[in-house]
């Protein structure tokens, strides 16, 4: 009985793990899928790279792409423990990204991360959580076989382009769900569902800002850095990556700025409302008070009071009782209290 057999490294990978596993030459043409186990071979042919995509890998897997790749221990670790930071690190000549990624779930952003590794012949990408599969972003990379001619880096940039690009409608989804919202905001009447979905909204921004803001220092990075890795030709291209980040950050701030103004205007509204429902209250308790202090003075048991034995003095005390309230009325309408 062949006891290596039982190795974790021998192991065939679950098929929900490896994503993609294809090999490219470097004019930029595809040469075809492969087996984990088989990088080793395709590496050994001269010209040659290695795009591999994972979702959620375990540790035996994570090992044996080291085996393959010659990745270094730390760069596993983050891998696979995830919950990392938004980060580039060098290691040798290989680069190891770490980029948040989101997703709109039930109204609400789900986060997730995406680790690169990327090497002279060489690209592996890790999802984790809230993430997309990437394989439009290679569908359009093997579209334009001149520029995968330039390498993994071009990949790396598809990636970027693809987590960037997805950013966007998210920020536009909620700027929709705002201008619904706006009937319920301008409301004279309180409504803390429409108070508590503004809260989370504006939760969730200052999440996905947190996620999107550390990536415009990778991409500089990118941009100016790393030139065993990335060509110069490529450099325009993660450049323009730049400019989207810059661009959904910008959007995010703005969006936070809207949703803070929209708190504000609805609770303004709401305690607007409450004080012209109480200077009415007011209005109406001054017209009460009148009559109620005129009849109290005659519910008093004094056997001597003015006019008590007139017998217009009845209809006298209604007369005055009316126009004083008449007159409070007239007042409080013309400045608007009633």
């Amino acid at each position: 009985m062949d006891m290596t057999a039982t190795k974790p490294t021998d192991l065939v990978p679950p098929t929900s793990m490896v994503v993609n596993c294809v090999a490219y030459r470097f004019d930029g043409q595809r040469i075809g899928d492969i087996s984990v186990d088989e990088i080793s071979e395709v590496l050994k042919q001269p010209d040659t790279f290695v795009w591999v995509g994972l979702h959620e890998p375990d540790e035996s897997l994570l090992h044996k792409l080291q085996e393959e790749f010659d990745l270094h221990d730390l760069a596993i670790e983050d891998a696979q423990a995830a919950h990392q930071r938004t980060k580039i690190e060098t290691y040798g000549d290989s680069l190891f990204v770490v980029v948040q990624t989101a997703q709109v779930v039930n109204g609400h952003i789900a986060f997730g991360e995406t680790h690169v590794f990327l090497g002279p012949r060489y690209l592996v990408t890790v999802r984790h959580g809230a993430s997309l599969s990437y394989a439009p972003a290679r569908r359009n990379c093997e579209h334009t076989p001149d520029l995968l001619a330039l390498g993994p880096a071009y990949g790396l940039y598809g990636v970027l382009d693809f987590i960037v690009d997805n950013l966007l409608p998210i920020v536009r989804d909620f700027r929709e769900e705002l201008q619904e919202l706006e009937k319920d905001i301008f409301s004279d009447t309180f409504r803390r569902s429409t108070i508590r979905r503004l809260y989370d909204m504006q939760r969730d921004l200052m999440t996905l800002r947190l996620a999107v803001a550390p990536m415009q220092d990778i991409i500089s990075q990118l941009v100016r850095q790393h030139p065993q890795l990335i060509p110069d030709e490529l450099r325009a291209y993660f450049r323009d990556v730049y400019d989207h980040v810059f661009r959904v950050n910008e959007s995010i701030s703005a969006m936070r700025e809207m949703l803070a103004a929209a708190i504000n205007v609805n609770l303004s509204l709401v305690t607007f409302g409450q004080n012209e429902v109480m200077k009415r209250l007011a209005g109406y308790a001054a017209m009460l008070a009148a009559p109620t202090l005129i009849t109290s003075w005659y519910g008093m048991n004094f056997a001597h009071m003015p006019e008590l034995n007139k017998p217009w003095a009845y209809p006298m005390i209604i007369g005055l009782v009316l126009a004083i309230v008449t007159t409070i009325y007239f007042i409080l309408k013309r400045n608007r209290w009633l």
